[in-house]
């Protein structure tokens, strides 16, 4: 791919998005990002690292053929329910509209961020079975797509909720069962890698993530950063019982989806820097780590 043209990248505010945006700019890439506000924060530091800005958003079709001129890449990723923000039936629409405009626009290759949960089959979780369904709507388009499905970030460990400021840790997975987990930069240095080698990676779908931890392995890391232990627990089943939505979330990790099983060693060929959680929780995981060990409140998807 030619590093002149620019690559359009959605969610350019956001985590997954700006992690891209970030990784591209920095492997000499020509970036365009599509914010609704020009003048926001985020925008500006897009702006100011490099970045071209065309306001726009989802639900305008106009912007959104005008972002992709002349782009030889687009990076898909919407946001779905559990953030509150979009139903799962906006995200279908918006996911479905942004592969459709790449085509017609006739970009070179297309890549869709989608879940580690997701698979051919429904899951009953109706944030992953949205991607299922972007997924199979972006296989039958005529262009090149590689669709990554990322594991769950180590940033949401450090969420408040989760019990932190207690000295304990209460999460999804038995103590000796494992998850696995990554880091939002690394998710942009693998579609990076992507984008250089649409021959390489072009039709393909696969898991991505940097590391995988038992609950007992979570328990020893954090307390080795905290300085104190810190208790694992799974989810207690009163717990599970008044919450719907974690139920289905653990049953999906004890029947396998949300375990994740992304081939680790074949990533790390691909990338070799990709971040195991040791060294996340010791650098960048460091700060808020610390907030959550004094932060109490309630995690920010309980309700959905």
């Amino acid at each position: 791919m030619s590093l002149h043209q620019p690559i359009l990248v959605f969610g350019a505010t956001g985590q997954q998005g700006g992690s891209v945006a970030a990784a591209l700019l920095k492997a000499g890439h020509s970036v365009r990002a599509i914010v609704r506000d020009l003048s926001s924060p985020g925008a500006l530091a897009l702006r100011d690292a490099g970045a071209e800005l065309v306001e726009g958003s989802f639900d305008d079709k106009a912007s959104m053929e005008q972002a992709m001129q002349d782009v030889q890449g687009v990076f898909s990723v919407q946001p779905s329910s559990p953030g509150g923000t979009v139903t799962d039936e906006e995200e279908v629409r918006y996911g479905i509209v942004v592969a459709d405009l790449a085509a017609e626009a006739g970009v070179q290759h297309l890549v869709y961020s989608s879940g580690a949960a997701v698979g051919d089959k429904p899951t009953g979780v109706a944030h992953f079975d949205t991607k299922m369904r972007i997924e199979a709507h972006v296989r039958a388009l005529p262009i090149t797509w590689t669709i990554v499905r990322p594991a769950i970030f180590m940033e949401m460990l450090v969420m408040p909720g989760f019990g932190l400021d207690e000295d304990r840790f209460t999460f999804f997975a038995r103590p000796d069962q494992s998850m696995q987990f990554i880091a939002v930069e690394d998710i942009g240095r693998i579609v990076a890698t992507v984008f250089a080698a649409p021959k390489r990676f072009g039709g393909q779908t696969f898991e991505i993530a940097g590391d995988q931890l038992t609950g007992r392995e979570l328990e020893t890391l954090f307390s080795r950063e905290a300085g104190r232990p810190i208790a694992y627990a799974r989810f207690s089943d009163d717990v599970l019982a008044a919450n719907p939505f974690l139920a289905k979330l653990t049953r999906l990790l004890d029947e396998g989806p949300v375990a994740g099983h992304a081939d680790l060693d074949a990533l790390r060929a691909i990338e070799p820097g990709l971040t195991r959680f040791s060294t996340w929780l010791a650098g960048s995981g460091r700060e808020p780590f610390a907030r959550a060990l004094g932060a109490k409140g309630a995690w920010a998807y309980n309700s959905a």
